[in-house]
């Protein structure tokens, strides 16, 4: 096949601190490698998750489609049941001419990216890459030791668990799925964080392909487990970050009487009660969550600079001007809002929702843009196979994004969405189903909880009232508002055939 299409690099952050952090003052997660990228081509500045959990939200990023719609609906893989999902994106991209290479976390569905024709490496279900076979390879091969990390805050989930983890030194991160709620420094060398041993192998690939002069375009994702928790960073990282300068989070303080009743639930130690309910006010300082957020910030610079690292490699190595790249999250993190929470649930806020996304094409995306549409990532799998020269072979949700950088290229009649559905199926086994419907400002959505006989409304202008405090669903000044809201939502549902009952 001639060298028509571009190569491919997808690089996907884990659950990342975003929305409105040190967007009002204060210090704010550096991430001079992803802003760089995004100076060379088009920043999304309205983009969201499809779900603000990992399995719906990367399934939907493969298949363009809504949780709804591919199946995969929960974590929980009892709960999954495929429904349209007719396939990955990989077999299109294959049929294509393309070499495909993943690095790093799955969590997409059944198996491993190798069953669906990928070289590299992950590993089933959410998996921990410090107990992998590949990671004693990686550190045996460079001489350095496993990586240990010294503890400082320490959240026990759920509560009355008594398998806490201690503060202090020595710390291992030895559970089957890398998901400790810890904050903590590394104390071995920085290569031995998972981030740096991810975009080692990804940079070996690509000196590989460069080495051996392929004919063929490769297709490489490489899924970071960072900044997802435990939030644990270098110390280099974490020295960028004074406690004092991190600004209180607008909805800290926030008693969330005027939100629906899943705000409520959070499982985790000292912050909820035995019950599973939030501890209102919260009864960590903000000084003390300052803190945390301290290691928050460091790991999210630190997966930015093994991103970087990659970024760097492209370039060394020839790539950069035939290589398309996409860097983003699977979905948010609620650290610190709605009261001051540490872990998510089923709620749907911007903090779940918003996700950073960037993509650079040169020569086919004009470097700068900053892009205002709604835009998500169920539009990921669309946009890479449409780079490709080709599509999914039935309907999907998700869009081309590369008709969003040109306002409709010629042949594209439809306009861009004016509005975007997020869903969510429950989370740590709570029986919740909910609905948000996006516009470009205003936000509405609606819940059922299997143990609660009445359905459950929220509704924010979401450019006077950023932190989502004011719940116009609740105020009959605004019901033309609020009921114009619900029947777009209506309109979206009926469009993607989304029968599950809410209401």
């Amino acid at each position: 096949m001639a060298r028509t299409q571009p190569n491919i690099l997808f690089l996907l952050n884990d659950h990342q601190a975003y929305y409105r952090h040190g967007w009002d003052g204060g210090a704010r997660p550096l991430r001079p490698c992803f802003d760089s990228l995004a100076a060379q081509g088009a920043r999304f500045d309205r983009a969201y998750t499809t779900c603000p959990l990992c399995t719906p939200a990367r399934r939907s990023m493969l298949t363009g489609m809504l949780p709804h719609n591919h199946g995969f609906v929960t974590l929980n893989e009892r709960d999954n049941v495929p429904q349209r999902d007719q396939g990955l994106l990989f077999p299109y991209l294959e049929r294509q001419g393309y070499d495909l290479w993943y690095f790093g976390k799955w969590h997409s569905g059944p198996g491993t990216a190798r069953d669906h024709g990928c070289r590299g490496f992950s590993w089933p279900g959410f998996g921990n890459p410090y107990l992998s076979e590949e990671y004693d390879a990686y550190t045996r091969k460079l001489g350095l030791p496993k990586a240990t990390f010294n503890l400082d805050h320490v959240f026990v989930e759920p509560p009355g668990n008594p398998n806490k983890p201690k503060p202090g030194p020595g710390f291992r991160c030895n559970k089957r799925s890398l998901t400790d709620h810890v904050t903590g420094t590394l104390e071995t060398p920085r290569e031995t964080h998972e981030s740096a041993f991810i975009a080692h192998h990804a940079i070996e690939a690509l000196s590989d392909i460069a080495k051996n002069g392929a004919a063929q375009p490769f297709c490489m994702s490489v899924h970071f487990y960072g900044p997802h928790n435990p939030y644990l960073a270098s110390p280099e990282f974490i020295d960028l970050y004074a406690a004092a300068d991190i600004a209180q989070y607008g909805s800290f303080e926030s008693d969330l009487t005027r939100k629906p009743n899943v705000y409520m639930r959070e499982n985790n130690e000292p912050i909820c009660t035995p019950e599973g309910l939030m501890r209102v006010p919260n009864p960590l300082a903000w000084s003390t969550w300052q803190d945390i957020m301290r290691y928050v910030y460091a790991q999210i610079t630190e997966v930015d600079a093994a991103g970087g690292r990659i970024l760097d490699a492209l370039d060394r190595l020839g790539f950069t001007e035939n290589t398309l790249v996409i860097w983003t999250t699977d979905h948010g993190d609620s650290i610190a809002s709605h009261g001051g929470r540490y872990g998510k649930e089923s709620y749907l806020s911007e903090e779940m929702l918003r996700v950073p996304m960037t993509l650079r094409w040169p020569g086919q995306v004009e470097p700068g843009r900053q892009i205002e549409e709604l835009v998500s990532v169920m539009d990921i799998g669309p946009t890479l196979l449409d780079a490709a020269g080709t599509a999914f072979p039935r309907p999907t949700e998700g869009r081309s994004l590369l008709d969003a950088c040109s306002n409709g290229r010629p042949g594209t009649a439809r306009p861009w969405r004016t509005d975007l559905v997020v869903e969510t199926h429950g989370h740590h086994g709570d029986r919740v189903t909910g609905r948000a419907l996006i516009t470009d400002r205003h936000k509405y959505a609606q819940y059922r909880e299997a143990d609660r006989p009445e359905m459950e409304w929220e509704a924010y202008d979401l450019k006077e009232d950023p932190y989502e405090m004011d719940n116009l669903a609740l105020r009959s000044d605004r019901k033309d508002t609020v009921d114009d809201l619900r029947r777009r939502l209506d309109r979206w549902r009926t469009e993607t055939d989304d029968t599950v009952e809410i209401d």
